[in-house]
């Protein structure tokens, strides 16, 4: 299947527009282990750290793909330990996606995935990208 631009966008701004669900700024957290089977099942692994979307989160996607407006990053990580997955919640905490993190080749991927209580995580950029199809 082909999807057009058209298409794709509407898909991605779908996902963002869950994002800024709710009453404020979604959230972006950062856990040990593996993640849930299903976004609707509790959380699992240590909370390493929480990192918060603007709001709105992204801007209007163009050729199937959004980038996050800034991410605020967690200035004091909670635990020490090795990232492993991510989820983001909407403001009422409900989970709109979740996958691995890694230092390459994973969802999100960050320069290591070794985490140190009171340390900083940042992401620099984020984009969201609704592949078109074979």
């Amino acid at each position: 299947m082909k999807l057009s631009d058209l298409v794709r966008n509407a898909m991605v701004d779908a996902i963002t527009a869950a994002i800024d669900g709710g009453t404020g700024a979604g959230t972006l957290t950062i856990r040990t282990g593996a993640a849930p089977t299903n976004t609707t099942d509790a959380d699992s692994g240590t909370l390493l750290a929480t990192l918060t979307f603007s709001d709105p989160s992204f801007g209007s996607s163009s050729g199937g793909t959004g980038t996050a407006n800034s991410i605020t990053q967690d200035s004091s990580i909670d635990a020490t330990g090795t990232a492993a997955h991510y989820r983001i919640k909407d403001s009422s905490g409900t989970v709109v996606a979740q996958g691995p993190v890694g230092t390459s080749g994973a969802d999100i991927n960050f320069n290591s995935t070794s985490f140190v209580t009171g340390g900083t995580c940042s992401i620099s950029s984020l984009t969201l990208t609704q592949p078109a199809g074979s």
